[in-house]
């Protein structure tokens, strides 16, 4: 690594102790470039308001003006002047982002003919098969006012079609904007519907029925047709399985399985990520290299490397296509193309390098993926990984302290430990619970994903086309069986399951910087992530959280006790209540959490008090005959039905119409007293909020 030299003296611009580090790290400055972009990203999404015309004119000035900054600086302080435009640069592209996605959302409850082209399937987390359609027609709703895309849970009686993408079909059923935060600062589905241009989500009791087929989706047709034939094939959890991690049609994996791979840590093995991408793609490209060795004329003068690195190349690209080429696969297919492109130019394959650029053109095609818990496990793992390993390698000497033949089995310990370390506070924050056991489920299943079920999903398209399958596919259902014996295995063992409470927005992003500092930063001052790092973790372990919560349309409310938040309802307003178990780390149901009140699951005046407060839930009319009664100061009143009269009593009363205006409402404990925050005011004034 070559370190500029300097000449004693008094410092100047390009002598002091800044340049002089900044020269130290020549060579790896280029992977601070994702971090700066993402920097910049981040901000983006954190903006209260969205920015105006002016305001980003004024961003477009101040990185014309680091760029003649950059070129003026002394090479060694270039960077920092560097930096700050891939700051800009990077809200810009998430601004820009924002706008080409850009289409309508419903702004009511609709509830009529509904009709659109099928373009993804799949289950929801209640186990309902859900179809997701494009090109819609609402009945009544202009084409101007019609989103572009619109997902439905199939309830009630069905049957009557089997679902696939590049059907036109028709039905009746509700429909409803993407739901707000359940609470102020949570996570608002919003924003994510928006990018993926979903304007509306709901439900159906009435059958689907089909118009016609439509082109455009050939690929689709193909994926389907070849899940049903796996299902056919492998009968029983085996065939929905090979289906989801073939395929990406989820749709055959029951609820059941599905809650057990959750509970061991394994539900990443439904997900057509890096891992499938990286296992099918690398075996291709061994056997290639294998069969070309085969034929010494063929491997003493041909690039055998370069050619085999083409076709996992192409097996990717297919794999991509097949799979339906979701956000996941597509960041997948990106980090296996660069390291195969890398081959090709004669570089390092895996490197720190090869990440960084994978991540660069994520971030460039996708900005959003960077608030996905998706590409943040993704390149934490891949970043852990290809560090630790380096470092090893570098040492030299950990490879003759094992024997030749545990290589293999300490190699697959290493990486789960490994990706499992770094990708652990990701889950955690996003999914609200720790599975103690979740390394045991791992070492036990994931091997035979790489050493027989992705080999033989490989083998088995090869012999399909001469009636051979069988084999490979039998041998593919038996090391499925194991993988959802090791799920049930591991979910039911006691105590494996930890709730987490949700961290502060802050948290996992300071994480993430003190991380890449630690890891990027070739110098002893790497060592200051350290306690950036502590400082997060810190700051999670003093969350605190609201001591009451109040449902957007009152169906529900939760008053922290001593076991746990204590809710209203049994079964109302779940979307809410699940929500909110799952921030507080509460593994309990929401008839659990209620039956921990000394209410029943049908009265209709729910008392509850505790943290100062004084909080009364009121249920359908019956609840509001009271109402005049129950009004006493300092006393919060929440009803899921607006009053006929309004009342003018000392208390604060929430109804559904007062609701509707201040969003979903949170009580907060502090040395003050008790604070009240409303998802108005948190939610700022963005695209996706309809600001």
């Amino acid at each position: 690594m070559a370190v500029t030299s300097y000449e004693q003296g008094a410092p100047g611009w390009g002598e002091g102790r800044v340049a002089q580090a900044l020269a130290a790290q020549r060579g790896r400055l280029f992977l601070f470039v994702p971090v700066f972009l993402g920097i910049g990203i981040g901000i983006y999404f954190l903006l209260p308001v969205e920015p105006e015309r002016v305001e980003w004119a004024v961003l477009m000035v101040a990185m014309a003006c680091a760029a003649l900054v950059a070129v003026a600086l002394p090479v060694n302080l270039r960077p920092l002047a560097l930096a700050c435009l891939l700051v800009g640069l990077g809200a810009a592209l998430a601004g820009f982002r924002t706008q080409i996605v850009a289409a309508p959302v419903l702004d009511y409850r609709f509830y009529g003919a509904i009709e659109g082209r099928i373009v993804k399937v799949d289950r929801s987390a209640n186990g309902h098969l859900r179809l997701t359609l494009d090109r819609p027609r609402l009945a009544g709703l202009s084409p101007a006012r019609t989103p572009a895309r619109v997902r439905l849970s199939l309830h009630g009686p069905q049957g009557y079609i089997t679902p696939r993408p590049g059907l036109r079909v028709m039905t009746t059923g509700h429909l409803s904007p993407p739901p707000k935060p359940s609470e102020p600062g949570g996570f608002d589905f919003r924003r994510h519907a928006w990018f993926e241009r979903l304007g509306a989500v709901g439900y159906t009791r009435v059958p689907v029925l089909a118009l016609q087929e439509e082109g455009g989706a050939p690929m689709g047709v193909l994926r389907m047709r070849l899940s049903q034939a796996l299902q056919e094939r492998m009968p029983g959890a085996a065939g929905g399985f090979a289906a989801a991690i073939l395929t990406g049609d989820r749709s055959g994996v029951d609820v059941a399985h599905l809650e057990d791979l959750r509970n061991s840590n394994l539900a990443h093995l439904l997900a057509i990520s890096g891992l499938h991408m990286g296992l099918l793609t690398g075996f291709v490209f061994a056997a290639l290299r294998f069969v070309m060795a085969l034929w010494p004329r063929m491997a003493l003068r041909m690039p055998t490397r370069k050619i085999a690195a083409v076709g996992a190349l192409a097996a990717g690209a297919f794999y991509l296509a097949l799979s339906g080429a979701n956000v996941a696969t597509q960041r997948a297919f990106i980090m296996v193309a660069v390291m195969f492109l890398a081959v090709l130019v004669d570089r390092r394959a895996i490197s720190l390098r090869s990440v960084a650029l994978a991540a660069v053109i994520v971030l460039i095609l996708r900005p959003e993926a960077l608030v996905q818990a998706g590409f943040q496990m993704s390149f934490a793992a891949t970043v852990a990984l290809v560090a630790i390993f380096r470092a090893l390698n570098d040492d030299g000497t950990w490879r003759g302290r094992v024997p030749r033949w545990a290589m293999p089995v300490v190699s697959v310990v290493l990486c789960s430990v490994v990706a499992g370390v770094a990708t652990a506070p990701i889950a955690a924050a996003s999914f609200n619970r720790l599975v103690e056991y979740g390394l045991l489920a791992n070492l036990a299943a994931v091997p035979l994903m790489g050493l027989v079920i992705m080999p033989a999903g490989v083998v088995a398209a090869l012999l399909a086309p001469f009636g051979l399958e069988g084999a490979p596919l039998a041998i593919m259902a038996a090391a499925i069986d194991w993988i959802l014996w090791v799920a049930a295995f591991v979910a039911g063992l006691e105590g494996n399951l930890t709730g987490i409470v949700q961290p502060p927005r802050w948290v996992l992003p300071v994480m993430a910087l003190g991380s890449l500092w630690l890891i990027l930063w070739a110098a002893p001052a790497r060592w200051l992530g350290v306690p950036v790092v502590a400082l997060a973790t810190l700051g999670w372990a003093l969350t605190e959280r609201p001591i009451l919560l109040i449902a957007e349309d009152g169906a529900v409310i939760g008053l922290l006790g001593p076991e746990g938040r204590i809710l209203s309802r049994a079964r109302s307003g779940a979307f809410a209540a699940e929500s909110w178990l799952q921030a507080d780390g509460d593994l309990a149901s929401q008839e659990q959490a209620q039956m921990r009140g000394a209410h029943g699951p049908s009265d209709a005046v729910v008392h509850l008090r505790g943290h100062g407060l004084d909080v009364v839930h009121l249920s359908g009319k019956r609840g509001l005959q009271d109402l005049d009664t129950l009004c006493l100061p300092d006393r919060v009143i929440v009803t899921n039905t607006d009053p006929e009269v309004l009342i003018n009593g000392p208390c604060t009363l929430l109804s559904p119409n007062v609701l509707r205006g201040t969003g979903s409402v949170a009580y907060y404990a502090t040395k003050a007293g008790v604070a009240r925050r409303d998802l108005r005011d948190t939610e700022g004034r963005r695209p996706w909020t309809g600001g």
